[in-house]
């Protein structure tokens, strides 16, 4: 999946929590939030003059919000993992597993929660 691709499939499922993500819809969305989120903390200090109220950076994260917990809940799924298991970002320790899931493969036929996002025919 390419970078627009991922942050069309982010947007247009934004309230899909079932079925799985690969991890490159993943980290694309990833750097989309990091770019975007540098780009509006950016213009928030252009307009405004400080970065004590970003008003445009807050409205971007309400925004983003929802789509990211579902991209985030897709891959958990695409490793045979329960979305229930980003709770460990409230750990500190958590971050690192759920840092290791994100990045290891998903699994390469069907699981409890879909098909392989990666098969040629669901691209």
């Amino acid at each position: 999946m390419t970078f627009i691709q991922s942050i069309k499939h982010g947007f247009s499922h934004y309230t899909d929590f079932s079925g799985r993500a690969s991890r490159s819809e993943y980290w694309y969305w990833c750097l989309f939030l990091l770019i975007a989120g540098i780009s509006t903390t950016i213009a928030d200090i252009a307009i405004l003059g400080n970065a004590e109220l970003m008003p445009i950076n807050l409205i971007f994260n309400i925004i983003v919000a929802i789509p990211g917990l579902a991209v985030s809940i897709r891959r958990l799924h695409d490793i045979n993992r329960s979305g229930w298991w980003l709770l460990l970002l409230f750990t500190g320790i958590g971050i690192l597993l759920l840092l290791y899931w994100t990045i290891r493969a998903g699994d390469s036929e069907a699981n409890r929660f879909g098909e392989n996002p990666l098969e040629p025919s669901l691209v």
